[in-house]
């Protein structure tokens, strides 16, 4: 690297750090100002209304999709349990992924995924290196299943975006192409790459074998349908699924390029806007109010008792652990 060139990097680190704050306060003012608007053009006599005719029967079933959705999600785990070669029983792995993932979806990333997993598994005698690894193939798993399942909607055509957007019907077909060619490429990394291990700040990742990837893949896609089908379930039933799993697809980059945890506002706005000319703001609105209460709300009080239990019960969950 050139003199000059190694000059350019701090500046530029410098310039960005500079403007970093003011541009990221300039968005957040922007996005109230969207949801705002957003918010003026509800019916929201509509919302209340439609909230208090959901039938039990319809919450039972939501609520039935969401429990099986987080242990779908917590299996990720089960999944890394393989990965690192450690004995650890389902009974220590669910409960960290189930109690993470409530916390994810509801205090941001860093909090669930991050903070709570090293925090339970620390507790549980598992090392910080392996602990990494079961949270990056948790990661890999989501979004490898995301890659999978989204490729197939989008290059299938069966969400159209309305006359305007930066993003066209076209456009989104070949993002989903893409996703495929990705998911392909990975699939096909873990058959064929003779290279199976690297080591990224002192983490050693290894690549892992054509089963897991398939199994990942599975658990992945598993997950995000069920996540669909809870929404599918509130929502007016002239919806079609395939749509609702579209959209939801499309909400959850929105959601991720934010960084607002549990996506506050951006939900809403993405089904709203893709939507509204299949169903009424307001059902909509009401719908995804429910999906909030049911899949956010409610894990996460059932959760906030199973972490003081855990923590409680921690000590005695790892001296039962076997000697590896």
């Amino acid at each position: 690297m050139s003199h000059s060139h190694a000059q350019s990097v701090p500046a530029t680190h410098s310039r960005w750090h500079r403007w970093k704050r003011p541009l990221t306060l300039l968005f957040f003012l922007a996005l109230i100002v969207l949801l705002t608007l957003f918010a003026t053009r509800i019916e929201w006599a509509e919302v209340l209304q439609t909230l208090t005719e959901f039938k039990v029967r319809t919450l039972l079933i939501a609520a039935s999709l969401t429990l099986l959705s987080f242990l779908v999600y917590a299996s990720f785990d089960l999944i890394g349990r393989t990965y690192i070669r450690q004995d650890l029983t389902w009974k220590q792995i669910l409960p960290v992924g189930i109690i993470s993932y409530a916390f994810n979806l509801n205090l941001s990333a860093w909090v669930g995924g991050i903070a709570m997993r090293y925090r339970l598994y620390s507790r549980l005698g598992v090392s910080k290196g392996n602990i990494a690894k079961i949270l990056g193939l948790s990661l890999a798993t989501n979004w490898f299943g995301y890659m999978t399942i989204a490729g197939a909607v989008f290059s299938s055509g069966l969400v159209s975006m309305p006359p305007g957007w930066k993003v066209s019907s076209d456009a989104l077909q070949g993002i989903g192409v893409l996703l495929l060619l990705s998911s392909a490429g990975y699939l096909a990394a873990c058959q064929f790459s003779k290279r199976r291990e690297w080591s990224i700040r002192g983490v050693e990742i290894n690549l892992p074998s054509l089963r897991m990837a398939v199994l990942q893949l599975l658990l992945g896609a598993l997950n995000w349908s069920l996540m669909a089908a809870v929404i599918f379930t509130l929502l007016p039933g002239k919806l079609d699924y395939p749509l609702v799993l579209g959209v939801l697809l499309i909400s959850a980059i929105a959601g991720v390029i934010t960084h607002i945890p549990a996506g506050l506002g951006v939900l809403e706005a993405v089904f709203v806007a893709l939507l509204q000319h299949e169903a009424s703001r307001g059902s909509l609105v009401a719908g995804l109010l429910a999906y909030r209460a049911i899949y956010f709300l409610l894990p996460l009080l059932i959760t906030v008792v199973m972490y003081l239990l855990v923590e409680a019960k921690a000590k005695a969950l790892r001296i039962e652990k076997k000697p590896s």
